[in-house]
């Protein structure tokens, strides 16, 4: 086996795909992520976090919502999504758009932020060290938003929740928590009360809330 190969095996799946096809499943996700964005209740000159940002398929809705005197910041861990991240800012030539490529739970961020957008990062928002890093980086009432991967409760979905624990269990990263049917529960812990929606009978979710800091 050759080093191309060895890399490959040690790739997460949906991340070598993705960082070759960086379109994929991209007429699906669209509608998806607009709405993700609206969700933010971003303004003009505002900044927001999209971490676990792939190849920043999400980066044309923010850019829209902040304006060009905002600023958006991907995240990304995986080298081969962030250079897909970064030729699409370069493609489109958004001067007010950077991506960092580290773990959500080490990266080093300048400044508040006005918005968090967690978009199918399902390693990120399971993670308690990575919500606590990233929340103390939000200005006071700023919007977070999660999308992702849930196990369905609804009657026919039951019948197909091991299937969809079989593919994620595949095609995410080792470390990643398995997909229950509240993947967002730390989120709330730390945020409170959720406004949540079910799509795809069940098995995806959108969650929004507000970042409240505590004095003291």
């Amino acid at each position: 086996m050759d080093k191309g190969e060895n890399r490959k095996s040690s790739i997460p799946p949906y991340t070598w795909l993705l960082s070759r096809r960086p379109n994929f499943m991209a007429s699906f996700t669209h509608s998806l992520r607009k709405v993700a964005v609206e969700h933010l209740e971003l303004q003009k000159g505002d900044r927001v976090l999209d971490v676990g940002c792939g190849t920043g398929a999400s980066f044309p809705y923010l850019v829209q919502a902040v304006g060009t005197s905002g600023e958006v910041v991907g995240v990304e861990i995986s080298p081969d999504m962030a250079v897909q991240a970064r030729k699409r800012v370069e493609s489109h030539r958004w001067g007010n758009v950077c991506v960092l490529e580290d773990a959500a739970q080490t990266v080093q961020l300048a400044g508040q932020f006005d918005g968090l957008l967690l978009f199918a990062a399902h390693e990120v928002f399971t993670s308690p060290d990575a919500l606590d890093h990233l929340l103390v980086s939000l200005q006071k009432d700023a919007h977070v938003v999660a999308f992702g991967a849930k196990r369905s409760s609804r009657h026919l979905g039951i019948l197909f929740n091991p299937l969809l624990s079989f593919i994620t269990h595949h095609l995410l990263p080792s470390s990643t928590s398995p997909i229950d049917d509240q993947p967002w529960r730390l989120l709330e812990e730390r945020l409170g009360e959720l406004h949540k929606q079910e799509r795809v009978y069940g098995f995806m979710y959108l969650v929004c809330g507000s970042f409240h800091t505590t004095d003291g």
